[in-house]
């Protein structure tokens, strides 16, 4: 296809739908999936998938790019740096999956409470008789405790309303109100039914779940991380299941993507999902309409409604 030079270019990094890009871009704009080397050096504009590694190389293959914008708020697998050192903005699209992702906890806490695994295994095998050996857990009157009161936690929290669960966050920068709030991390897990997490990763939160925090979580706690990978060690998880102390664990976050294995894989009440918990079919269609539109305020020299990287 020969292209206007009035014609703007803007790539898929990954598997990015253009029949829900392109309207958005508008007639001044060609959005080219699976882009060539010739596209992506007069590309002007990238919408990344979260599995495409951003880096100085890939950078360097653009180097027309003006923006590029992040399907989701996490940015592990963008170099930043490198992105604000050639003054590229970075768009996110934090709005686009916060319900999907708070459904996923509640389809994760579901599964656990009510032991859908292993009652799934009594009936196939025809051990009906054992089903007294997987006492079912409820929801209604029980505590869930939300670390991380973003826009996921906040959305988490009005879902356990909903459920009639009595909810306490740990958040230190957020606002939260003071019937909720607890001041540190400990005194939320001693008394906690349920917990998950929805803090970014940093340094401090790396292995927040550690050991030491494992041995006061309150005996028989279903923990859920759909938040960041690296937020739970699990050895220690392993070590606090197989003790009795950690009651169940639901995962949609590893720390290398695809997984490797983990024994803990192998331990009765625990669910496992490809982190997709946030790619339901609404979000993931939400989440490219405002990638593409953070796209076009940025080379229509519009501000963008978020950037990573606000300085550029």
């Amino acid at each position: 296809m020969s292209l206007e030079d009035s014609v703007k270019i803007v790539v898929g990094l990954g598997e990015v739908d253009s029949e829900v890009v392109q309207p958005i871009l508008g007639e001044d704009y060609l959005f080219v999936q699976n882009p060539s080397a010739q596209d992506l050096d007069k590309a002007q504009g990238a919408i990344v998938r979260a599995a495409f590694i951003v880096d100085e190389k890939s950078l360097a293959s653009m180097p027309n790019l003006r923006v590029l914008a992040r399907t989701g708020v996490g940015t592990d697998s963008v170099d930043l740096a490198a992105a604000t050192k050639r003054n590229i903005p970075v768009v996110i699209t934090p709005n686009s999956n916060s319900t999907a992702v708070a459904e996923g906890v509640f389809a994760h806490l579901l599964h656990l409470s009510k032991r859908l695994g292993p009652l799934t295994n009594l009936v196939k095998t025809g051990d009906w008789d054992a089903r007294t050996s997987f006492p079912v857990g409820d929801l209604e009157g029980q505590t869930l405790g939300i670390v991380g009161y973003g826009r996921i936690g906040q959305k988490v929290a009005k879902f356990a309303d909903a459920f009639g669960m009595e909810v306490i966050v740990y958040d230190p920068f957020a606002e939260v109100p003071s019937t909720q709030r607890k001041d540190d991390i400990e005194s939320l897990v001693e008394i906690s039914d349920y917990i998950t997490l929805h803090v970014p990763l940093t340094e401090k939160t790396k292995n927040l779940f550690n050991s030491e925090l494992f041995s006061k979580i309150k005996t028989g706690a279903i923990l859920i991380n759909l938040g960041r990978g690296p937020l739970v060690d699990l050895d220690a998880a392993l070590d606090a299941m197989r003790s009795g102390r950690l009651g169940g664990l639901g995962l949609d976050v590893y720390d290398i993507e695809p997984t490797e294995f983990h024994t803990i894989f192998n331990e009765e009440n625990i669910v496992l999902t490809p982190h997709v918990m946030g790619l339901s079919r609404r979000s993931t269609r939400a989440t490219f309409i405002d990638a593409a539109q953070g796209v076009r305020d940025v080379l229509d020299g519009r501000k963008p409604r978020a950037v990573a990287n606000p300085d550029n």
